[in-house]
C-alpha cells in the first residue's frame, strides 16, 4: 500500500516539477529565446505527430476492411469504420487457405531463421574482429562483395544444390542458407568495433578464460543491441520471404503464410469479397508489429552507441 501511495504521490508531483523546470529554462535563457525554442519544439512534434499518424493509416485500414464485405469496400476501399463480417471473413479465409498451418510454418521458420543468423553472425562478426590473421582483410572484402550480388541472381544455382543434397520441398531449405547472412555479420562487425573494447578481451585472457567463454560471457551481451537490431530486419525478411518459398514448397501443408494469401488472391473468392484476402494481411502484419515492439528499445540502443562512439 506504501508503494502505491508513493506512486500516486510521484504522479502528483510531476506537473509541479516540469512546471518549475520550465521557469528555470525561461530565467537562464530568456524570453525571446525561450520562446524560439518553444515554436520549434511544437513545430516539430507536430510534424512527428503528423508522420506517425500518416504511417498508422495503412495499417487501420486493412484492420478495418478486415471486418467488412466485399460490396463495402468495393464502394469505399478507404474506410476508417469498423463492418460486421469480421467472423465471415475469417470463416472464408479458412474455407479457401490453410492459414492456421501457414501461420505456423512462417512463424517457425521466421524464428529459426533469425535465432540461428543472430548467433552465427555474431560469432563470424567477433572473430572477424577479435582474430587477425592473414585472410582476415580478404575474407571479410569478400563478405562485403556479396552483399552487392542480387539475390535473385541466385536462384537457379541455389534450386540446383538443394536438389543435389534433398532439401526440395523441406523448410530446411529456408532456414539453413538464411543463417549465413553476409549483410547481418558485415553489420555486426562493424558494430563489434565501435563496443568491444580489445583490453577487456585481453583481460579475460590472463585470467583463464577460454575463447567460447569470453564471446558468450562478453562479446554477445556487448553485441546484443546489434545483434537485436538486425534480428528485427531477419524476421520481417524471412516472414516475407515470397520467392525462396515459392521456388523450394511444392506441398500444401508446408506453404508460408505469403504463399497461403497468395493462392488466396488468385482464386475466384478474391473478386467477389476481399475481406478474407485483408484479414489474411492483417494476420500476416500481427507478428512483425509485435517483433518490432519487443526489439525497438534494442534499436535505439544500438542508434544511441553509434551516435556516441561516431
Amino acid at each position: 500500500m506504501a508503494k502505491v501511495n508513493n506512486f500516486i504521490q510521484q504522479l502528483k508531483d510531476k506537473p509541479q516539477q516540469l512546471i518549475r523546470h520550465i521557469k528555470n529554462r525561461k530565467e537562464k535563457m530568456g524570453n525571446k529565446e525561450f520562446t524560439k525554442r518553444v515554436v520549434v519544439y511544437m513545430s516539430l512534434y507536430f510534424g512527428l505527430i503528423v508522420l506517425v499518424a500518416v504511417s498508422m493509416v495503412p495499417f487501420v485500414m486493412v484492420l478495418m476492411n478486415a471486418t467488412r464485405s466485399g460490396q463495402a469496400i468495393q464502394e469505399n476501399g478507404l474506410s476508417l469504420s469498423p463492418g460486421g463480417y469480421f467472423v465471415e471473413n475469417w470463416e472464408t479465409l479458412k474455407l479457401f487457405t490453410n492459414i492456421t498451418s501457414g501461420f505456423f510454418n512462417s512463424l517457425f521458420i521466421s524464428t529459426s531463421v533469425t535465432v540461428l543468423s543472430a548467433y552465427f553472425s555474431a560469432l563470424t562478426a567477433f572473430g572477424f574482429y577479435i582474430y587477425k590473421f592473414k585472410a582476415n582483410k580478404y575474407l571479410f572484402a569478400f563478405i562485403v562483395i556479396f552483399m552487392m550480388v542480387p539475390v535473385q541472381l541466385a536462384f537457379l544455382g541455389f534450386y540446383e544444390f538443394m536438389s543435389v543434397i534433398g532439401l526440395v520441398d523441406t523448410r530446411a531449405a529456408l532456414i539453413i542458407p538464411a543463417v549465413a547472412n553476409v549483410g547481418t555479420v558485415f553489420f555486426l562487425r562493424q558494430y563489434a568495433a565501435g563496443t568491444i573494447n580489445k583490453e577487456v578481451i585481453e583481460s579475460a585472457r590472463m585470467d583463464g578464460a577460454n575463447e567460447i567463454y569470453i564471446f558468450h560471457r562478453i562479446g554477445f551481451p556487448l553485441m546484443m543491441p546489434g545483434i537485436a537490431t538486425m534480428s528485427i530486419f531477419t524476421f520481417i525478411a524471412s516472414w516475407n520471404n515470397y520467392l525462396g518459398a515459392r521456388v523450394i514448397l511444392n506441398s500444401p501443408e508446408k506453404f508460408t503464410l505469403p504463399l497461403q494469401l497468395a493462392n488466396l488472391k488468385g482464386s475466384q473468392v478474391w473478386y467477389e469479397n476481399q475481406g478474407p484476402l485483408y484479414m489474411g494481411l492483417f494476420i500476416s502484419i500481427f507478428p512483425i508489429v509485435i517483433t518490432f515492439i519487443i526489439f525497438s528499445r534494442y534499436l535505439v540502443d544500438s542508434i544511441a552507441a553509434g551516435a556516441v562512439k561516431g
